[in-house]
């Protein structure tokens, strides 16, 4: 039953990061909280378990994305080779903050993100794009600012870097597509700093490498790796609007049950 669970939302989770951008860790982490404390995780090391195994799921998730998307000649390779010096730097910073704050405080900060993201999505919020790209300079510290809350959240980026250029007048799709090729590095660089924060960790359970869960990750894995590229076609293909409000009012209750308003 529970190989079934984490297939479902892997499923979930690579639809959302083909056809939204989101990145898969705005489903996986939120779930994998709900998941973890039915099988007795430890709860000193819950959260940071869902955050890294949610990184190093996005690792082929993103790939596959980024690569139909790719396919398409949509994703700008010069922007993401641009961010991709602060992403990094970012990455290693954020996966380095969230080894020292305690889970329950990584819950709620989650929480009230996702809770923020939920409401940005159902009202469709976003400020008009006013300005341009900035030059190196400007990507370089934004890309800072992205990889280290993506990965201080295990979320990708996509959340994030999806916003940050449609509000430089970066057309949505390629936005879309280049936040993909942006979520592969910080899957990367964050999925490997909570794989060496955490290799030493009194209280990891069996199954565990690090603060990675090996059993959610291959069956989250399998499932959003094959559900990705249908996500992007879909992007390509149809109006979104209603699935981006059913889908934001998912991550509110998530939110909700994470910040303690909600306790199912």
């Amino acid at each position: 039953m529970i190989l079934g669970v984490y297939l479902a939302i892997g499923a979930l989770a690579g639809l959302i990061a083909g056809m939204l951008g989101l990145g898969g860790g705005v489903v996986i982490v939120p779930a994998l909280a709900l998941v973890f404390p039915l099988l007795d995780m430890p709860a000193a090391v819950l959260m940071h378990l869902a955050i890294g195994t949610s990184l190093a799921i996005i690792v082929p998730t993103s790939l596959s994305s980024a690569y139909a998307h790719y396919r398409r000649g949509a994703v700008d390779v010069p922007l993401v080779l641009t961010l991709l010096p602060g992403l990094v730097v970012g990455a290693v910073l954020g996966g380095w903050l969230a080894d020292k704050l305690p889970s329950a405080l990584l819950a709620r900060i989650f929480g009230g993100f996702v809770t923020a993201v939920a409401v940005q999505i159902f009202f469709n919020a976003s400020a008009p794009g006013r300005r341009p790209l900035p030059g190196r300079g400007g990507l370089l510290g934004a890309g800072g600012v992205i990889g280290t809350a993506s990965t201080l959240l295990g979320i990708g980026g996509g959340s994030l870097t999806v916003p940050f250029l449609t509000f430089c007048r970066v057309d949505m799709r390629r936005a879309v597509a280049s936040s993909a090729a942006c979520g592969l590095v910080l899957g990367v660089i964050g999925a490997a700093t909570f794989l060496w924060a955490g290799r030493d960790h009194p209280q990891l359970p069996a199954g565990a490498i690090g603060y990675l869960y090996l059993p959610a990750f291959i069956g989250i894995a399998l499932a959003s790796v094959a559900t990705a590229p249908l996500g992007a076609r879909l992007a390509h293909s149809l109006p979104v609007p209603t699935l981006k409000r059913v889908f934001a009012m998912f991550l509110a209750l998530a939110g909700l049950r994470m910040l303690g308003v909600l306790s199912f």
